[in-house]
């Protein structure tokens, strides 16, 4: 095994490539391919212990037998059989042996040596070099010819058959079919194809690498990267990447120039509002942050609504509340196409009761609430994931809303939302939070509606799939209204706040970072004077009464903090355990190849295992944060 952890190398002040990091196994045969200059025969040095890395770590098991064929030639006067000989440098010891145990009349030497040499194949050793000489080209009269009496270009043969004639466990050829004809080339590719040990391959013919190889390492822009399969499957492979990285780009410009367009048009339209010169930083933002994001497994966009009555809704002189309870009174709110409204306010406030008044899920304890002909609400609120079917797909669930849709068209559509594959057809029983939400959410966009009521719209998602939401609604041309403690989300959809508080809805003149200023403030009076005149009043019996009922009720959400703060504990040190288990060379070893098996698919599930206790450790935070 060999093994590249890092590694860097260079030749004075120039870089040749760095950050290499694969293992090659036992029996492997690797191409080494790459432009001329970028480091492949350097590579071969570091192999052969001529130079060593510049940064990283190089490891192989010890006394390996590394083979390679070399550059130069000395005009020797002995054969070029005898020459190829040399190769088997264990054959040309154990005949030095025996020489030496014949002059000194050891018989008992003599007989272990024949045997040892009988085991190493001397016997037949003539014969072998014989063929590799012939498959080479060599005539038969040839093979008794004077090393110094062949040319360049013959020494080079001489040198590879002698490479080839070296009973290796690793064998490094660098161009190894520079000078031969097309029958040697053959003849060299088929012994390869035979060779047991490990092979390191420099050429520039395809066929060639094409029949011997099964992995190619390529050196390319200061990095060295391992492929599976020959030359061919690297081509293809280097194609789709490189496809990919071009379709990245455009993306990527098209997402800058998309952005702009808004920064643009939004800059036109917008009045000298706060929130609205917070708007078009966040855009600005996200024009520079686009590159960042190109490699998204994210893509999804609202089509245009249908149909944009004017107004969508409206509410007038609405009590909100439960039962008995008045959270917001006398509440007006009318709604236009285009409106982005976002919902400030303390926790309690009211604004996920204003959110399902709109929607229709709970009724106004008063005042009148009036829908447009062709409104079409999009609702996303987080109860919503709790009533997804979890025995049923995602695809299932779309096929729910569109009886007549292709599922063709239906799977394109998923995987706009990373749900790819097999993955459309699995229940969603098992899937993360973040999964569900996802669902949630196509299941949402793919209704197009005209309004969105978004109330934390990215709980459970992760940072991609937020960028991915914040410009799909920068292009939604119906009107929102969001609830969200996520403040990017405010600043690049929002344009227009509304603060909730003391039971009354009314414009805020100011953005977020005014908005924060408020709730310090806030805090600072203590509220209403009567409210903090109460809480000077509190004895301290109530006081510790309020302590331990507030400490009962954070209870399970400090517990849940501790449970996956300690599951994320246990799978980082098996982790760390198992990595320094497949550090070991041994475990690489033929007979240890059903515990290699074991160890990396253990390795897999504490991966994921890890990542979901890091899913679940930061939802209990937030919980537990949102709670206190």
């Amino acid at each position: 095994m060999l093994n590249f952890k890092n590694i860097a190398i260079r030749r004075g002040s120039r870089l040749l490539f760095s950050g290499a990091s694969f293992t090659i196994h036992k029996g492997q045969k690797i191409g080494l391919t790459g432009a001329n200059g970028t480091g492949k025969s350097s590579l071969f040095a570091m192999l052969r212990g001529e130079l060593h890395a510049d940064e990283g770590e190089f490891s192989m098991p010890p006394n390996l037998e590394v083979a390679h064929v070399a550059q130069e030639t000395p005009a020797l006067e002995c054969s070029a059989i005898d020459y190829v000989l040399d190769g088997d440098r264990e054959l040309r010891a154990l005949q030095r042996q025996l020489q030496e145990a014949e002059q000194a009349h050891d018989g008992i030497k003599l007989a272990e040596l024949h045997a040892a040499l009988e085991h190493a194949g001397g016997y037949t050793a003539q014969a072998r070099a014989s063929r590799l000489l012939n498959g080479l080209g060599f005539s038969t009269e040839q093979e008794n010819r004077a090393v110094s009496s062949f040319s360049g270009g013959w020494r080079m043969r001489l040198n590879l058959a002698q490479a080839l004639m070296c009973r290796s466990d690793v064998l490094l050829l660098d161009e190894p079919t520079n000078h031969l004809d097309l029958d040697a080339v053959i003849y060299l590719q088929d012994w390869l194809v035979k060779y047991p040990g490990t092979l390191l391959l420099i050429s520039h013919d395809r066929d060639f690498l094409d029949t011997i190889t099964d992995h190619i390492v390529h050196i390319e822009q200061n990095k060295a990267e391992i492929y599976t399969g020959n030359y061919s499957d690297f081509e293809r492979m280097r194609a789709e990447k490189l496809a990919q990285q071009q379709t990245a780009f455009e993306k990527q410009q098209r997402e800058i120039a998309h952005i702009q367009s808004f920064v643009d048009r939004f800059k036109a339209q917008a009045t000298k509002a706060r929130q609205a010169q917070s708007r078009i930083k966040a855009l600005e933002r996200m024009e520079l942050i686009a590159q960042a994001h190109v490699d998204s497994p994210f893509g999804f966009s609202f089509p245009p609504p249908k149909k944009m009555p004017n107004p969508l809704i409206k509410l007038e002189e609405a009590d909100i509340g439960y039962g008995d309870k008045v959270v917001v009174r006398n509440a007006s709110l009318s709604i236009s196409p285009g409106d982005r409204i976002g919902l400030l306010g303390p926790n309690g406030a009211g604004k996920s009761s204003l959110i399902k008044v709109l929607s229709g899920q709970m009724p106004a304890l008063r005042g009148k609430l009036t829908n447009a002909q062709d409104l079409h609400i999009g609702y996303f609120a987080q109860h919503q994931l709790e009533q997804l079917r979890l025995d049923e797909s995602p695809l299932w669930h779309l096929q729910q809303l569109d009886k007549q849709a292709l599922e063709k068209d239906l799977r394109n559509f998923l995987g706009g939302f990373d749900f790819r594959g097999d993955k459309v057809n699995d229940p969603i029983g098992p899937f993360s939070g973040g999964e569900k939400a996802r669902l949630v959410l196509a299941i949402l966009v793919y209704q197009n509606p005209n309004l969105l009521l978004l109330d934390e719209p990215t709980n459970h998602l992760d940072l991609e799939m937020r960028h991915a939401l914040s410009v799909a609604l920068q292009e939604y041309q119906g009107a929102i209204v969001v609830v969200s403690h996520d403040r990017h989300l405010l600043r690049s959809v929002t344009d227009q706040l509304l603060l909730v508080a003391d039971g009354r809805i009314q414009p805020f003149d100011g953005d977020l970072d005014d908005y924060k200023q408020w709730l310090a403030e806030q805090k600072k009076a203590g509220d209403e004077p009567d409210t903090q005149a109460a809480a000077n009043n509190v004895s301290r019996k109530d006081q510790r009464k309020q302590d331990a009922e507030r400490r009962q009720r954070l209870k399970p959400l400090l517990d849940a903090v501790k449970k996956a703060e300690a599951a994320v504990e246990k799978y980082h040190k098996e982790q760390q355990e198992l990595e320094q288990q497949m550090a070991d060379p041994a475990i690489y070893s033929e007979e240890n190849k059903e515990a290699l098996k074991k160890l990396l698919s253990r390795k897999a599930q504490v991966d994921d295992a890890l990542e979901q206790a890091e899913l679940d450790w930061m939802t209990a935070e937030e919980n537990l944060s949102q709670a206190e």
